[in-house]
């Protein structure tokens, strides 16, 4: 036999919601077929099936919250009679343990047995339950009925929570006075929305963003009368390639050529050390229905204008539909948030932990301008960047922000390289 497990593929996951269960008990699958769908805080994710057999259990259904380490299903692969329990109990460890049998998004993967000790762990740090015993049935009912099921006391065999005990459970709460009002009930002022799992990622990074980099930002704003004249003449030429031109290329494409030319600017703090990074992988801010997102562009400085905004439709339309790989979304170096899309002008990005800045770019509107000693007429680019000043001074915060303003009011020196 062997379990299905959902493993700790090392990119902060550690919980899913079952989103999709593509077999059904006594199905037979190969090597690489895929089991079931997990949809977590980044993306939504096939399982494949790491051996060939015949689907003896499921353990979960859809809908279900599933946590690293948790059996999702057993295969017979016809190696043993006896299957592994998904209950187990996981002691802590000093190092890291492969745990055989176990896949994720990206297949077989080491899985660290390590627990992250409560405020209440003793100190000769005794075995923890990975989860409470429970039934499916069970877990699903708690989830329903929204009851905290490591709370509940369970009355099945090894001391496992069934679908009775849960129902008890409810049935005591009942009971019970009632002093506050209850986290999921909706009043006539206000409505309690639980974070989703995408939610409370986001909560966490600029939390930790915030709470870790001292902050601070630099403003200015840039003529791009010419830049807009270049880019009606290009969107002729990449409509013939099916290519949808936005202004976010030429941004990314004067960020890369600034980071260049300002490496301090392209790096990131460990400990006492600043890490210049040799490689230029930009981050691009996407709005989608279920949050921010920031997918990556790799090597960027590899790419023409064409292909960066080629790219950026890509990573966008997969963003959209929570289909983008996990190597998509971790790796930035810098990153960019387009608020102007929205119709938004100045603002003051939060950096995208551990990235030295984060470069914002507003809308782009007709302002009167002094050009030549006379007022005239010109298209005015907004720009705000945030930047850690643990790592970048202001002054070369500003000559930063100086080359990106040149690039971008001379876009014929966007070709360059």
């Amino acid at each position: 036999m062997f379990d299905i497990k959902f493993a700790d593929i090392g990119e902060g996951i550690h919980v899913g919601v079952i989103y999709k269960i593509v077999v059904n008990i006594g199905d037979t699958v190969k090597d690489g077929d895929t089991l079931y769908l997990v949809e977590t805080d980044k993306v939504t994710a096939e399982i494949p099936s790491p051996v060939e057999g015949v689907v003896k259990t499921i353990n979960f259904s859809v809908g279900d919250t599933i946590n690293v380490g948790d059996t999702i299903m057993v295969v017979d692969d016809g190696s043993s009679d006896q299957v592994q329990s998904a209950d187990q109990t996981i002691e802590v460890k000093h190092e890291p343990v492969e745990e055989q049998g176990s896949t994720s998004v990206v297949g077989d993967l080491e899985i660290s047995s390590e627990v992250i000790a409560s405020s209440q762990e003793v100190e000769n740090q005794t075995p923890v339950k990975l989860k409470v015993l429970a039934t499916p049935v069970a877990r699903k009912l708690a989830k329903d009925l929204g009851v905290d099921i490591q709370k509940v006391k369970g009355t099945g065999p090894a001391g496992r929570v069934m679908k009775a005990d849960i129902k008890a459970a409810v049935e005591t709460v009942k009971s019970e006075p009632v002093n506050q009002p209850v986290s999921s009930q909706v009043t006539e002022d206000i409505e309690i929305i639980k974070m989703s799992q995408m939610r409370k990622a986001i909560a966490e990074q600029m939390t930790l963003s915030k709470f870790t980099i001292p902050h601070t930002a630099v403003m200015d704003e840039v003529d791009v009368d010419e830049l807009v004249e270049y880019r009606q003449e290009v969107k002729l030429l990449a409509r013939q390639q099916n290519i949808k031109l936005t202004y976010l290329p030429f941004f990314i494409k004067a960020v890369v050529l600034a980071l260049k030319a300002h490496p301090f600017m392209n790096a990131s703090l460990e400990g006492d050390n600043i890490l210049l990074k040799k490689n230029i992988h930009i981050g691009i801010a996407v709005d989608t229905p279920h949050g921010l997102m920031v997918p990556v562009i790799k090597n960027a400085d590899h790419l023409s204008i064409l292909e960066l905004a080629k790219a950026i439709d890509d990573l966008n339309a997969r963003a959209q539909t929570k289909s983008l790989k996990l190597e998509e979304i971790h790796g930035s170096t810098f990153s960019i948030t387009n608020y102007g899309a929205f119709g938004s002008s100045f603002g003051v990005p939060v950096i995208n932990y551990p990235e030295a800045g984060i470069l914002g770019v507003g809308k782009i509107t007709k302002k009167p301008v002094v050009l030549d000693d006379e007022i005239t007429i010109r298209n005015i680019l907004p720009l705000s960047m945030s930047f850690d000043h643990r790592i970048v001074d202001g002054a070369d915060a500003g000559r930063f922000m100086n080359t990106v303003k040149d690039l971008l009011s001379n876009p014929q020196l966007l070709l360059l390289s």
